[in-house]
């Protein structure tokens, strides 16, 4: 490890296999190394020895449903869980319930704790559905009242939320659905709910992510996917959110680097040093330190 510890609160690691031929081929085309890729994702003990040598402490391992679009199915799940528990110290499962599919949306973040999952993702663009979906413009009944569900028990569980924001560029996916101002109401309806706002809207729509992080409590921006060489760029006040903002890097998602090279790119940016380590690790140590434990016995 460095001097420096970091948390990289979105790392990839999927069960490839089940994604759609156009889809792993859009993963191949950005990765020379891609069966090594698929190597780390059979063998969480080495991708553990491929942290160390990053100088990665802990990771976030994002998974999600997207059945339809990406090819990724409710094992999906399963994987993520199944992954961490390798070293649930360090590794930290991320997955879904599908707002479109879930017929009981409470029930599935219910079971999704006992699996093993302690975070939550929403993917937008790739699940084809606005995250304020739930309500209509007028504050009525939306057309998926399933994701009042799952939020109001993800609230409940103190399960953290990442939403991906922004752009997509895999096929098929619908990019409107990745503007973050949706997730305004969303805040504002699930106040103790924790939201982290995945690539903080990049590339069309950092000013709105910055927006929501500086006036909602329970908002949170997140790194990843973001090139570092444009991070102050994107957001020239970043500092004056600094002690809401978590690093991640989104690897190996198409075009981003290794992530040493992230860090090592991030850790050159004119910050102040309090605003590295709170970016590059103290806001992620303080969210791993409130996850919800198994077994819950909140069943209420």
């Amino acid at each position: 490890m460095t001097s420096q510890p970091v948390i990289d609160i979105h790392i990839h690691m999927q069960p490839w296999e089940t994604m759609k031929p156009d889809v792993l081929a859009r993963m191949r085309a950005g990765h020379p190394d891609f069966e090594d890729l698929v190597a780390l994702s059979r063998d969480p003990q080495a991708f553990l020895r491929r942290l160390d040598d990053a100088g990665i402490e802990r990771a976030g391992i994002i998974n999600y449903t997207s059945p339809d679009l990406m090819g990724l199915d409710e094992s999906s799940n399963e994987f993520s869980a199944r992954f961490c528990a390798e070293d649930p110290q360090r590794l930290l499962a991320f997955g879904s319930v599908h707002p479109r599919t879930s017929r009981d949306p409470e029930g599935d973040v219910e079971r999704l704790l006992d699996m093993g999952i302690r975070a939550l993702k929403l993917h937008p663009p790739h699940q084809l559905a606005a995250p304020n979906a739930y309500r209509d413009a007028a504050g009525g009944p939306g057309p998926l009242p399933s994701l009042a569900g799952i939020y109001r028990r993800a609230e409940a569980l103190g399960l953290p939320l990442t939403i991906h924001t922004g752009t997509s560029v895999f096929p098929g996916a619908r990019s409107v659905f990745g503007d973050p101002m949706g997730i305004d109401d969303v805040a504002v309806d699930f106040p103790d709910l924790t939201i982290l706002l995945a690539h903080g809207g990049r590339p069309l729509w950092m000013e709105a992510c910055f927006f929501l992080a500086r006036r909602h409590p329970n908002v949170h921006l997140e790194l990843s996917g973001i090139p570092p060489a444009r991070l102050l760029e994107w957001f020239p006040r970043l500092e004056a959110i600094a002690s809401k903002t978590i690093f991640g890097t989104d690897w190996p998602g198409p075009g981003v680097p290794a992530p040493e090279r992230n860090i090592a790119a991030f850790k050159a940016l004119p910050l102040s040093a309090v605003t590295l380590r709170a970016i590059l690790y103290d806001n992620a140590r303080r969210l791993w330190n409130r996850l919800p434990q198994r077994p819950s016995g909140d069943r209420s």
